[in-house]
């Protein structure tokens, strides 16, 4: 069997997981409406989501660390599967509120556990863009997959949206049956030997690069459509054919930043990308009243974003000697938090009373934090080894 098919159950896997996590944000209002509760209530969706990926990568070490990764990729798989069918069929908010905590808990775990299978079933040397096919299922979700699920809540009912994931699930079981090999559990450690790597400086230079990065893009990002609408003055009925061109920018940037980082350094790429980033958020500010040229920036930074994600996720799991699995889930956590952190600041100013191009200015700062602790790591890691 080509190594290349046996990568598509992950990249499946992260196109449901994408999907559960970011339609939340298209179809909010459908289900406020459904639960009976306010729309900021209903903020508790995303929330506890958010929440559920934190706690299921700590679970995964303690559950899975000695399991064959094949048999913990199936597990996960199939708590998303039930958990996005029980969703479609909740019938009060307190309920659903759980369910997507539950539906939450699969998500940073598959992704460790899936970069590290991605990194045993490539070739040598193909490791950052076999994680960044794997990654790929997320941003065509983005690209198509959300969109989708958004009409059919519009236009018919949120819970078909999450019956449809649900279904989803069972091909992501069924492709994963078939088609990942055996593949042996990682050296045990022990629980507290998965923690040790925490005593070195790297993987926190490469976590809060995460956090701030993806947060200085969510600054951002998280007001996109009043800084498009109100700022650049777009009609609002175009403002979803905008985001067709975002997800498509994702896509791009997941398998640039992959391609490059097997060709170079995956810290120099992931760095100088988080520089374009700043660069970009940096020029929304100041020209974010020029249509055309907001929407070019949009979507380098929505490039930008997933552009790094390949390198940071193999970086972690390099730097994550003896607790790999829990290295990799600390890309998604950061990955969350970084987008909780992001859309939180960049509401500021909105509060104070500023244009929504405002949020652009935290957001550079963030991305130039984010990029100067890639810079330092690739001086202080990589440039050291190589002398």
């Amino acid at each position: 069997m080509k190594k290349a098919v046996c990568l598509l159950p992950l990249a499946l896997g992260t196109f449901g997981l994408g999907l559960t996590e970011y339609v939340m944000m298209g179809i909010l209002p459908d289900t406020a409406k459904s639960m009976n509760c306010s729309i900021p209530l209903a903020g508790n969706f995303i929330s506890l989501y958010a929440l559920g990926v934190v706690f299921g990568s700590i679970l995964l070490v303690l559950s899975g660390r000695t399991k064959p990764l094949k048999q913990i990729l199936i597990a996960l798989a199939t708590i998303f599967t039930l958990a996005n069918l029980a969703l479609a069929f909740a019938q009060n908010y307190f309920v659903f509120c759980a369910l997507r905590f539950i539906a939450g808990l699969p998500h940073g775990a598959f992704f460790g556990v899936g970069a590290i299978a991605a990194g045993r079933l490539c070739d040598r040397g193909k490791t950052n863009q076999a994680v960044a096919t794997m990654v790929s299922g997320m941003t065509i979700a983005n690209l198509l997959g959300i969109p989708f699920g958004t009409f059919l809540s519009h236009n018919f009912s949120w819970r078909i949206t999450f019956l449809i994931v649900g279904l989803f699930g069972f091909l992501v079981l069924y492709s994963i049956i078939r088609l990942v090999p055996y593949l042996k559990p990682l050296p045990d450690t022990g629980f507290r030997g998965q923690f040790k790597f925490f005593k070195s400086l790297a993987p926190w230079l490469l976590i809060l690069a995460v956090v701030m990065g993806n947060g200085g893009i969510f600054c951002m990002y998280s007001y996109i459509n009043p800084l498009l609408v109100n700022v650049s003055g777009i009609q609002a009925k175009y403002v979803s054919l905008v985001m067709i061109l975002a997800g498509a920018s994702m896509c791009l940037g997941n398998y640039l930043g992959g391609k490059f980082s097997d060709k170079f350094s995956p810290s120099l790429v992931a760095g100088n990308i988080q520089l374009i980033a700043c660069i970009a958020l940096l020029g929304m500010f100041f020209f974010s009243s020029n249509l055309i040229i907001a929407i070019v920036l949009m979507c380098v930074c929505t490039g930008c974003l997933f552009g790094v994600s390949a390198p940071q996720q193999v970086l972690l799991i390099d730097n994550a000697k003896g607790g790999e699995m829990l290295g990799a889930s600390c890309s998604q956590i950061s990955f969350n938090l970084g987008n909780a952190i992001g859309a939180f600041v960049g509401g500021i100013p909105i509060t104070h009373g500023l244009g929504y191009e405002y949020t652009a200015l935290p957001a550079s700062l963030f991305a130039l934090v984010g990029f100067s602790l890639l810079f330092y790591f690739y001086k202080r890691y990589v440039c050291v080894n190589k002398l």
